[in-house]
């Protein structure tokens, strides 16, 4: 009797199992990624999007209904990172996509904050979900989703913005660096596009309501080459502290001359270039002591969550380096939020998975809990892997990126400049 059940279970189990296994016509679910593929940003989207689709169709792909699919990704450059390239460039590249390319979700940009929200209509237009997962730092864009529901509910965001990195965990940074270090003297520079100037202004007026001083704010063109006259200025207003936030990779030079001229200010902020891995070395360790928001924990090692300690693990035998820059690992959860939401809805149709992802609560993730605001579709940030999704800060020390904020996710304590003791 008892093994006449144990076959009969056996049975069951393998009819099931035949239901849901691919056959080999199974037609893929296409992500479209555009990626500014010249750029750091585009290269670290691109692989940490390949690694996820990897991960999942090596274990049969996504269950849509009773039937199992593989993903295939297809990306094409946008070039919106690019100094003079039109805004229109990056949404024909957008509509490539989805009709040449057969895109049923698009994943990853455009990048630029600009082309992004122009490609908001193109979502629109054609009834395609996007999930932002890198770039795309001004807070209007979640505004407008607020704002017109109705037309730009297709959009939602896996990752921080300027708004979240400024007025959520900003406060508690600069809170430690007054009772900790004695430090309440601010200089502002950021770069000239959308979300930068958006930080420098949110700083300008939110640093006197935290107890700091502002004592000087500059603006710098995309692609500026000498910080020496800005520098200087923080020294001559004895600022201690100097808030970047750019993308370019000239940044680099900026962070050169900050540590030449032994500028007694500590660097903290946004800037593409010290994210990655290899920073270090470019700098030949003049980042030494630099603080950089990575905007979701996971961009540098952690065990914040066991499903983190599994990515780094995975990104490194996969590319043969650490998680680097900003959006490795909201590009890779993003696969695994939309895959999520297609097998709850049990379909493609776009409405649906709508529907599925606004009700998304994944918990463990490479940055904590995944849910979206019900009405800009942003990801929930919390402190707390708990309860939402994240953030990172990390410190260079010694050739490392030790995390340092929240305390969550913290690897490290936080260093000061020797030459400001």
């Amino acid at each position: 009797m008892k093994i006449t059940k144990l076959f009969t279970l056996l049975v069951t189990l393998w009819i099931v199992s035949m239901c849901v296994v691919p056959s080999v016509d199974a037609q893929p679910i296409v992500l479209g990624v555009p990626s500014a593929r010249a750029f750091a940003e585009g290269k670290t989207t691109e692989e940490a999007t390949i690694l996820a689709v990897e991960e999942i169709n090596s274990l049969g792909g996504v269950l849509v209904g009773n039937v199992r699919r593989p993903l295939k990704v297809e990306i094409m450059d946008t070039r919106d990172l690019e100094a003079g390239v039109p805004v229109s460039e990056a949404l024909l590249v957008v509509e490539r996509l989805i009709l040449d390319k057969g895109a049923h979700f698009i994943v990853g940009g455009p990048i630029r904050t600009e082309a992004y929200n122009a490609a908001m209509d193109l979502f629109f237009k054609h009834k395609k979900i996007s999930i932002v997962n890198t770039g795309v730092y001004s807070p209007g864009t979640a505004k407008r989703i607020a704002d017109n529901y109705d037309k730009y509910k297709y959009c939602f965001r896996v990752t921080g913005h300027v708004g979240v990195e400024l007025l959520m965990e900003l406060p508690e940074i600069l809170k430690m660096l007054q009772e900790k270090h004695k430090l309440d003297t601010a200089f502002v520079m950021v770069q000239d596009v959308a979300h930068a100037r958006a930080s420098g202004d949110i700083a300008a007026k939110k640093f006197p309501e935290w107890g700091w001083k502002v004592v000087g704010h500059e603006i710098f063109p995309t692609g500026a080459t000498d910080f020496s006259l800005a520098l200087s200025k923080t020294k001559k207003e004895k600022a201690q502290f100097i808030w970047l936030w750019a993308d370019m990779p000239e940044t680099a030079i900026l962070i050169n001359q900050w540590y030449d001229l032994k500028v007694p200010a500590l660097i903290a902020g946004y800037f593409r270039p010290a994210q990655d891995p290899g920073f270090w070395e470019i700098t030949k360790g003049k980042c030494a002591y630099i603080i950089a928001a990575v905007l979701s924990a996971g961009n540098v090692p952690t065990k914040v969550t066991p499903w983190a300690a599994r990515y780094v693990d995975a990104y490194i035998k996969r590319w043969k380096t650490e998680p680097t820059g900003y959006s490795t690992a909201s590009a890779y959860m993003s696969v695994y939020v939309l895959k999520d939401a297609i097998e709850r809805a049990g379909t493609l149709d776009t409405d649906a998975v709508l529907a599925a992802l606004e009700k998304t609560d994944l918990k463990g993730g490479v940055y904590g809990r995944i849910r979206f605001d019900p009405k800009s579709h942003d990801i929930i940030r919390k402190l707390d892997p708990e309860e939402g999704a994240l953030g990172c800060w990390f410190q260079w020390q010694d050739g490392k990126r030790v995390a340092i904020f929240p305390p969550k996710v913290a690897t490290g304590t936080l260093k000061i400049p020797p030459w400001m003791m």
